[in-house]
């Protein structure tokens, strides 16, 4: 079955809160329409209260003084099945991210894909919950040091990656033996439906998993405040995060902040252009530029700086932007109207300092693209380091052309922003490629590709662009769990 003749079968449901296992019957919701089509409305969805909030964190605090008590293999076997099920329903859940989100329907299939990859890590956590045993300072005793679950997560994801960033979250919460009280986007709370029907047909009992919709104001805040809430995991702009860690630290709360990004592809040498100008088009327009880790600014020594312009306007000139269901779409649209009003305004106040557009940078409101929120892929060149489009994140499909003298001012310049979460450099000189890994400002740092994680690693930046332990990974152990010491005496 095809995307459309699915949506046409599946779209206008009305949806509640999934709290204590069952789905909630709800007094207001709000219409979510698709971005490639703002006439279709996919479906009414719960605008939750501060007391929609109540009932889900005491459901989740009464089932986690008896999910912490399941064995850790136990908890990882449900968390497997939830992963087959994704990946049984695999079209389906790419569909609905697609619909709601905008991007392409390959891009859509590879975040469920990515979801079922890390979700099967997570499972396998539920099995490595570390401690230690430590020789004692006194005769015939020992010490140790083991794992708990903290408790009751409050967990708030983004609209970017709908089915990814929940899983990113709910799944390592579970394996560690913590409930979650979880809050999508309200842009984007389709995809987190589908997931409550994944995890209870998995199997997870009720109470562990509660899902809370509505904005930011009316639940995420109820959600931060709440007295039982004992981790507070967000994904989201780094204004809001830093609003959020201030709320939690009155509460002496533990935060896992994943936050902004202002990503620099450094390039210093190449055998092939072509080749580097195909990665980095890749890493800024993929999920149209709307991802924290997307490649933002190119920063390029002088004497490549034309042909590499040159071989990136070539490169995004055949990026066809349409809606998913067109094959031959390579670029979606943005999330909402608002948010490509947003992108424009920033790209007007980066021309008024002296940038330049050398490709796109348009409105497409040709035929079916009228209906939607699209926006030509764009290049910006003649862009100083103290430009806004140097300086802040753009979050759109829009990419800046940053000219350098040597290789101190290029690290200088990619170092010369708040934010710290991902980097790139692309050379054929291994000391400078170590140099950079070094120096970097960033969380994650890539040699000689684009900024794509993988899927047992850990991710998460630094100074702007985050707090806490990174997730992913084993890393999520120092986030999901307190270290208790314990000694023996014989």
């Amino acid at each position: 079955m095809n995307m459309q003749s699915w949506l046409d079968q599946n779209i206008g449901g009305r949806h509640g809160n999934f709290i204590d296992g069952e789905w909630q019957h709800v007094a207001k919701a709000v219409a979510v329409p698709n971005a490639a089509r703002r006439d279709q409305v996919l479906g009414h969805f719960a605008e939750s209260t501060a007391e929609d909030v109540e009932r889900a964190v005491s459901s989740a605090h009464r089932a986690w003084k008896t999910w912490r008590e399941v064995p850790g293999p136990e908890r990882g076997a449900i968390l497997f099945r939830a992963a087959d099920i994704i990946e049984r329903r695999a079209e389906e859940l790419a569909f609905v991210v697609s619909a709601e989100q905008g991007k392409i329907l390959v891009e859509s299939r590879g975040e469920v894909g990515r979801a079922v990859k890390e979700l099967r890590f997570a499972a396998g956590e539920a099995s490595r919950m570390e401690g230690h045993t430590q020789p004692s300072e006194k005769r015939n005793g020992f010490a140790m040091t083991f794992r708990e679950p903290i408790g009751v997560i409050g967990s708030i994801a983004p609209w970017n990656f709908p089915v990814l960033t929940p899983v990113r979250k709910i799944g390592p919460a579970l394996a560690y033996g913590c409930t979650t009280v979880f809050k999508p986007s309200d842009l984007t709370p389709w995809s987190s439906v589908k997931l409550m029907e994944v995890f209870k047909e998995a199997g997870v009992p009720k109470g562990v998993i509660n899902l809370v919709l509505g904005t930011g104001r009316g639940t995420g805040e109820a959600l931060v405040r709440h007295p039982l809430v004992r981790g507070i995991s967000f994904t989201g702009s780094t204004k809001t995060g830093t609003e959020i860690n201030a709320q939690a630290a009155r509460r002496l709360v533990r935060t896992q902040l994943e936050l902004g990004g202002k990503n620099p592809a450094v390039v210093l040498g190449y055998a092939d252009v072509a080749n580097i100008a195909k990665q980095i088009s890749s890493a800024a327009f993929t999920t149209t530029g709307q991802r924290c880790t997307a490649v933002s600014r190119v920063i390029v020594l002088q004497s490549l700086a034309d042909e590499l312009t040159e071989a990136l306007a070539a490169e995004i000139a055949a990026i066809k932007v349409g809606p998913a269901w067109d094959p031959s779409s390579k670029m979606g649209p943005l999330v909402t109207d608002q948010h490509r009003a947003s992108v424009l305004r920033n790209v007007a106040s980066g021309l008024d300092q002296g940038a330049r557009i050398r490709f796109g940078g348009r409105v497409l409101e040709d035929g079916e693209l009228a209906l939607g929120n699209f926006l030509e892929p764009t290049l910006i060149d003649n862009v100083s380091p103290e430009n806004l489009l140097a300086k802040h994140e753009v979050f759109g499909p829009v990419l800046s052309m940053i000219a350098v003298r040597d290789v101190n001012e290029a690290f200088e310049v990619a170092n010369s922003v708040e934010y710290g979460l991902a980097a790139s450099i692309f050379t054929r000189d291994v000391d400078e490629a170590l140099r950079f890994v070094r120096e970097s400002e960033s969380g994650m740092v890539h040699v000689n590709h684009g900024t794509n994680s993988e899927a047992h690693m850990p991710f998460g930046g630094i100074k702007g662009s985050g707090l806490g332990a990174y997730s992913i990974g084993h890393s999520n152990q120092e986030f999901f769990t307190n270290l208790k010491s314990a000694y023996f005496q014989g």
